[in-house]
């Protein structure tokens, strides 16, 4: 072990200073020995090189495997993510694929409904044509009675009693068909502009 300071001339400046020689020596060897346990103990907490290299490749070895063991944990969570994401899609598709199903469905439902309506008013339509008909039939056959009637009131009044009450009758008839069409069109444009509503 080094010493730092030159014993013997320590030894001779104690000398001058009024110490004999073996209580110079003595003092000088008491100073060594002090200084040799100062420096045991420094030495103890203090480490070499070579084992600060050896515990820094061993804290690398260390931060080796935390990154191995963090790659292999993230790969096995983004396989695990991928999978779940895989599930995931498998389930949209099925979804998907019922509710457009469904909405194939309803389009079937809707347009069947619609084509039953449609021929349903084509029959009232070609009802309310048949009304109209009879009702314009009535209207010439008032119109031929009335000539007829002209023709044999100087002849019979009975007869022209008769048709005047078949002409009431008539009239009437008349009425009530009218009333008839006139609500049976309004139940058409009625329904029509339901399903036109429903269509759009």
């Amino acid at each position: 072990r080094k010493l730092f300071f030159d014993t013997h001339a320590l030894v001779c400046l104690l000398e001058e200073n009024g110490f004999t020689t073996q209580q110079s020596e003595v003092i000088v060897s008491a100073l060594v020995k002090i200084m040799n346990t100062n420096l045991d103990m420094i030495y103890k907490d203090m480490v070499t090189k070579v084992q600060q290299e050896i515990a820094l490749q061993q804290v690398m070895s260390h931060i080796g495997g935390v990154k191995k063991d963090m790659i292999i944990l993230e790969k096995s969570e983004f396989s695990a993510l991928r999978s779940e994401n895989e599930k995931i899609k498998l389930e949209l598709q099925q979804i998907k694929k019922q509710v457009m199903d469904e909405i194939t469905k309803v389009r079937a439902d809707n347009k069947l409904n619609l084509n039953l309506e449609k021929s349903r008013v084509k029959e009232l339509v070609s009802f309310g044509y048949f009304l109209l008909e009879t009702s314009q039939h009535l209207s010439n056959l008032q119109i031929w009675h009335a000539q007829q009637d002209r023709a044999l009131t100087q002849t019979d009044r009975k007869i022209d009693t008769e048709v005047a009450d078949l002409k009431t009758m008539l009239e009437s008839h008349k009425l009530d068909n009218i009333k008839y069409l006139a609500g049976s069109v309004f139940t058409c444009l009625t329904v029509a502009l339901g399903f036109y509503r429903l269509w759009i």
